[in-house]
């Protein structure tokens, strides 16, 4: 199993059994900070029978530690990896809730016989589970349990149709594979006996603070402020460090703000043979902030053999197209010596960048069948039952506020189980640690606070983002007031490019095809060889060329993980 992701971790291996208890740990190391030996894991408390892995990084581990020193502990390491261990020596699983970090780990506590599985507050890393009549298994990437001798791969129904439908599988703890579980953001697990005996969440956002009447300038001080020191802190490491620069509101601002610590160097994207090139807009930002900038350039090629050949990345599957481009620029960083880098992912689901959050004040039953529309791609389709309960239970802890339910799907439900993990899966799959400040847990529950009102403003999205970005003139004018750009190149290569749509047609359609045995040769038929673009109503069928995408990784995924006519 830990061989199977050693690409997250190729810099050191290590083990550690009880084996009165039938506990065993693995760890894959990724060294970012301390690269010493003192840092190894498992790492192991003797004394108190404690034994720790974990995968991640705690940003405030340095204020932990020292707290923990005034206390009476002493360290033999400088990284954050022991601090996480004392943490819970000293406060039990308490220490959860202080943590400001990226996380999975498993916490064997050989006094009280209990494992401890715990995933940081808003799922930045995924941790997966399967139960088994002799206990319990659990790993960074669901791929690792296909080493199991007697472990059969197949799909689990209703996360498949979720799939098609959504592009992910938004169910808190499902998976794409029968049996297979992944812990939810923000909780953790009590395991005895090989058994899970409590599910606990240690963080749930915090509801809008429509008390709160400080002015603007209080409000931009606060974000400031706390900005600032996340970005601080996401800059520790004793590896090289770079940026993501996508020349958009976000990574520009993070880029100005880690800029004013000293020398940065910014990376950027671009595809050949496309429209789609933001490179232009982040060479201003990289001129104005004085930093050191490289352009990658991406070509069709790359990506269709990316499609081709890296399915397997995806792990538990999503869509995000994404996910291959940006395998290929952690590709590029790692070859220019570059292991972490900070992205601006989160800002959107939090801040309220997408055209989903204009939704009236009121989000009766029409407006949610309108909202699922938007968000299933379909003219309608089966999960918005489910989609209704969702709804509505975030609207009831949101006192029933429109925005703030629409902001808790987006930040619990999309964000966590397809957006953050196209950046972990992406970049651990080319060695290289991505970091998201924007998804920081002090950025996150100011985000929740803050009202629509200082949101959507004035005709413009993410409004106190903006208005920091153009305080004391952090970035150009043009970039702070530029809309969200994206684009799905994969999907109109189906439409463009004839060799890959000339390949997808003939994956999709082979007679042994889950496209076939899913009774969905017909609609690809009738997209690739008609011409059409989708059903008419009242058929649920709608945009064949997402649905086409979303099979193709579909058929290529599954040539990685399920066994032989099992789908």
């Amino acid at each position: 199993m830990s061989s199977s992701i050693r690409h997250r971790g190729p810099d050191d291996a290590g083990e550690y059994r009880d084996p009165s208890a039938g506990v065993a740990l693995a760890h894959r190391r990724l060294s970012i900070i301390d690269l010493s030996d003192a840092s190894h894991q498992p790492m192991v408390d003797t004394a108190h029978r404690v034994a720790l892995a974990y995968n991640g990084e705690l940003y405030n581990f340095r204020e932990l530690r020292r707290e923990l020193q005034g206390r009476g502990h002493a360290f033999r390491s400088s990284g954050d990896t022991e601090v996480v261990l004392k943490c819970y020596i000293e406060w039990g699983v308490a220490a959860f809730e202080r943590f400001n970090g990226m996380f999975a780990l498993a916490l064997w506590d050989g006094v009280s016989q209990t494992l401890h599985l715990a995933r940081d507050a808003m799922g930045i890393k995924p941790l997966y589970y399967l139960p088994r009549p002799d206990g319990l298994v659990f790993a960074s990437e669901a791929k690792a349990f296909l080493e199991l001798p007697d472990f059969q791969a197949k799909l689990n129904d209703r996360s498949l149709h979720q799939y098609l439908e959504f592009g992910y599988v938004f169910d808190d703890q499902a998976t794409m594979l029968n049996g297979v579980s992944k812990l939810a953001p923000g909780h953790r697990l009590e395991v005895r006996g090989g058994k899970v005996v409590a599910d606990v969440a240690f963080f749930l956002p915090p509801i809008q603070d429509l008390a709160d009447v400080r002015d603007e300038s209080a409000r931009l001080d606060e974000l400031g402020a706390v900005l600032d020191q996340v970005v601080d802190e996401h800059l520790i490491a004793d590896v090289p460090v770079g940026l993501l620069l996508s020349g958009g509101l976000d990574s520009s601002l993070l880029a100005a703000l880690a800029a004013k610590r000293g020398p940065l160097l910014t990376i950027s994207m671009g595809f050949g043979d496309s429209a789609v090139d933001e490179r232009v807009h982040a060479r201003q930002v990289a001129g104005h902030i004085g930093s050191q900038h490289v352009d990658v350039l991406i070509s069709p090629q790359q990506i269709k053999e990316e499609v081709m050949t890296g399915a397997w990345v995806f792990d538990d599957l999503f869509a995000d197209w994404g996910t291959l481009s940006t395998r290929l620029l952690y590709r590029q960083c790692r070859e220019m010596g570059v292991k972490v880098v900070l992205v601006g992912e989160g800002a959107d689901e939090l801040f309220g960048g997408y055209d989903c959050f204009d939704v009236p004040e009121k989000l009766g039953l029409w407006q949610q069948f309108r909202l699922y529309q938007k968000y299933a791609g379909r003219r309608h389709g089966r999960f918005f039952g489910d989609f209704h309960q969702i709804i509505g239970g975030y609207l009831g802890q949101g006192g029933g506020d429109a925005f703030h339910a629409v902001r808790l799907f987006e930040s619990r439900r999309q964000l966590p189980n397809q957006y953050v993990m196209k950046v972990d899966k992406a970049s651990m799959a080319e060695s290289v640690e991505a970091r998201t400040p924007y998804l920081d847990r002090r950025v996150a529950e100011l985000a929740y606070r803050t009202p629509k009102e200082w949101l959507m403003r004035g005709g413009e999205n993410k409004y106190v983002l903006r208005a920091l970005a153009r305080r004391h003139g952090l970035i150009p004018d043009a970039i702070s007031g530029r809309k969200k750009f994206g684009a799905s190149i994969a999907a109109h290569w189906m439409d463009d490019d004839a060799a890959f749509r000339a390949f997808t047609r003939d994956t999709l359609l082979d007679s042994g095809s889950i496209t076939c045995r899913l009774g969905l040769d017909r609609a690809m038929r009738a997209y690739f060889d008609e011409g059409r673009s989708g059903d008419p109503f009242p058929h649920a069928l709608s945009i064949f060329r997402n649905v086409a995408w979303r099979l193709l990784l579909l058929e290529l995924w599954g040539r990685h993980y399920l066994a032989p006519h099992k789908a």
